[in-house]
């Protein structure tokens, strides 16, 4: 049996080897990161995700390194990670359950609150009570009770667009991207000429409540930013889904949306401008989803 101290040792070695077998002109760096991974005083080594493994290439002997560092540049695929006989190597392993364990945390862990309180989102909670009931009860994740809207009634009703905040499948996508999307998508809109109304945040909510929000606030443009569903190549991903003149139980064909909204797709700032435009069209043709041509 491995006792703790051999298992950190492992690890150690293993995360030495991933920044050693970086091609070209790494070696300067793969230098530097042997010197500076340590385990610190509470026993703690360097995060294992923190390496990238698009510039990482774990093939013994690359008959063509250069080349197939190009490659691993140009996609997230778990390319270029080499084998210990007919296994996956440990790094490689490691990296993968790393990257599972962000998406499970994403999933169950809550938005911070303290963000909210700086962002000046007021809070409303969907008619779950848990993550569990979330993800087992997603009719549950549409609604929002009449006491919990109630919450809201200081805010301002009927504005060209309302915007809000939903946790959905990724806690981790909001607290990651809302400090930039928010303020430049209200800031492209109001720069359109564009009323806006007071945006918050919905706990335990699913794309559903924007149709409930539409309704309750009664909004020309109905704009939701929800945490997307976590994957292996990144846990903060959002998207924007907006609709014109949105209801309950209209098709979903009625929905634009605007995906992959993260630093290793299209970053927030630039989302929130992108989004800007299309409500901007929207209002202009009064269309959203199939029927507004982008």
């Amino acid at each position: 049996m491995f006792s703790e101290n051999d298992l950190k040792k492992l690890v150690e070695q293993v995360l030495v080897e991933m920044t050693s077998k970086q091609g070209g002109s790494a070696n300067v760096a793969t230098q530097k990161n042997e010197e500076n991974i340590s385990i610190d005083e509470n026993g703690m080594i360097p995060d294992i995700t923190e390496v990238d493994i698009r510039e990482t290439l774990l093939v013994d002997n690359p008959a063509d390194a250069e080349a197939y560092l190009k490659m691993k540049k140009h996609t997230p695929a778990r390319i270029g990670i080499g084998k210990a006989g007919t296994r996956y190597k440990t790094e490689t392993v490691l990296r993968f359950r790393a990257d599972h364990a962000a998406a499970q945390d994403a999933v169950f862990t809550d938005v911070n609150e303290e963000l909210l309180k700086e962002m000046n989102l007021p809070i409303v909670q969907t008619m779950c009570e848990s993550k569990d009931e979330f993800i087992t009860r997603p009719d549950l994740g549409r609604k929002i009770s009449k006491e919990e809207l109630s919450k809201l009634s200081s805010l301002k009703r009927n504005p060209q667009v309302q915007i809000f905040v939903a946790d959905g499948l990724s806690s981790k996508a909001i607290e990651a991207n809302i400090k930039d999307i928010l303020p430049a998508l209200i800031q492209g809109l109001q720069g359109y000429g564009i009323s806006v109304g007071d945006p918050f945040f919905v706990r335990l909510g699913r794309v559903g409540t924007m149709d409930v929000i539409s309704e309750e606030f009664g909004a020309d443009v109905t704009c939701l930013l929800v945490g997307e569903r976590p994957g292996l190549v990144t846990a903060e991903s959002m998207s924007a889904y907006i609709a014109y003149k949105a209801t309950v139980g209209m098709p979903e064909s009625r929905r634009t949306v605007v995906s992959n909204i993260h630093k290793g797709g299209t970053p927030s700032v630039e989302a929130g401008a992108y989004i800007a435009d299309i409500i901007k069209l929207m209002l202009e043709k009064k269309a959203s989803g199939l029927d507004l041509k982008l």
